[in-house]
């Protein structure tokens, strides 16, 4: 990796390729089930989940690329809120191996900000720093995450798939210091009923400390959702690699990775007027949309009478803004 090749999917992956040679696929494969059944599992832990090197290279070939892709997805949508917002100093909170400061990387290319990733695990630490060498500017330092930690002032802060990990207690700490520190804040966790709720929670604690929220939600007034009928999440393709195909089974080129997330601010947005909250249903000659709104949850069907309206909605993608921009 060098300074001429910007982060990116392609080259993560690239980073990642050799990362498994000389590790026994026995190993390997005891390594990626343990993780798995820690990240569908309930109980937080107080102690780091990736142990050894044996640990962090199974689970940067098994997530780095999924998480990637989700945390993309989420900053794509605050830059559409705010696009003339450019951070110029970042914090990834429970970073690990850095996947969301790759993304943060990729999504400012043009001006990368200065990333400090704090995780409690040093072994995801020193593989991080490996990894990103040359592909941004990065501090990489141990840190426990808890009710003790203490952000220094940044524009960002990120906390991707950490929630799930820690006590109530700590969460409620976490995402309270993150608000202090910042000027803007991006949490995102599974897309799964109890990772809403985390993020739902985060989200409160977010605008009672002043905060504005960016995206999904076009307002920042209560989910519409009503507790226990369903959950917001969204869905980013992951392109696998052999890497990733033969850390995690299977033999499809893609996996789409599900998630649930909450980008606030302390400066002004401009929120997306209505949100796509479902896969779009393609009928026969028309659209229908699944939508959240500032009157709530609501459905949209557009037909071939809409005119280019139509196409539009064709076209349009599971977590997209509605209606599309309009030029004037």
């Amino acid at each position: 990796m060098n300074a001429a090749t910007p982060p990116s999917a392609e080259s993560l992956r690239a980073a990642l390729a050799g990362l498994l040679d000389g590790l026994p696929p026995t190993q390997a494969a005891k390594a990626v089930e343990r993780l798995i059944a820690n990240y569908r599992g309930t109980t937080p832990t107080d102690a780091p989940v990736l142990r050894d090197r044996s640990d962090v290279a199974a689970y940067a070939a098994y997530r780095m690329p999924a998480t990637f892709e989700a945390v993309r997805g989420v900053l794509d949508a605050l830059r559409d809120a705010a696009p003339e917002w450019v951070p110029g100093t970042h914090t990834d909170v429970g970073g690990g191996t850095g996947a969301a400061s790759w993304a943060v990387a990729e999504v400012w290319e043009e001006a990368p900000p200065r990333t400090t990733v704090l995780d409690w695990a040093e072994p995801a630490l020193t593989l991080g720093r490996e990894l990103a060498a040359g592909a941004f500017d990065a501090e990489w330092r141990r840190e426990r995450i808890g009710t003790a930690l203490k952000l220094a002032e940044t524009d960002l802060v990120t906390v991707s798939y950490v929630l799930k990990e820690l006590t109530g207690a700590d969460r409620t700490a976490l995402v309270t210091e993150a608000a202090r520190a910042a000027r803007a804040v991006v949490i995102v966790e599974p897309g799964t009923p109890d990772g809403y709720e985390r993020i739902i929670a985060a989200r409160t604690l977010l605008i009672d400390a002043g905060f504005t929220v960016a995206a999904p939600c076009p307002h920042s007034g209560a989910c519409p959702i009503v507790p226990g009928t369903d959950w917001c999440h969204f869905s980013a393709r992951v392109s696998r690699s052999s890497l990733h195909r033969q850390v995690k089974g299977g033999s499809l080129p893609y996996e789409d990775e599900k998630y649930s997330y909450v980008a606030a601010t302390r400066f002004p947005v401009t929120p997306a007027v209505s949100r796509v909250t479902r896969r779009p249903q393609i009928r026969k000659g028309l659209v229908q949309l699944e939508l959240c709104g500032p009157d709530g949850l609501a459905r949209d069907t557009v037909t071939k009478r809409h005119g280019p309206l139509y196409k539009q909605a064709r076209d349009a993608e599971w977590g997209d803004s509605w209606p599309p921009e309009t030029d004037a």
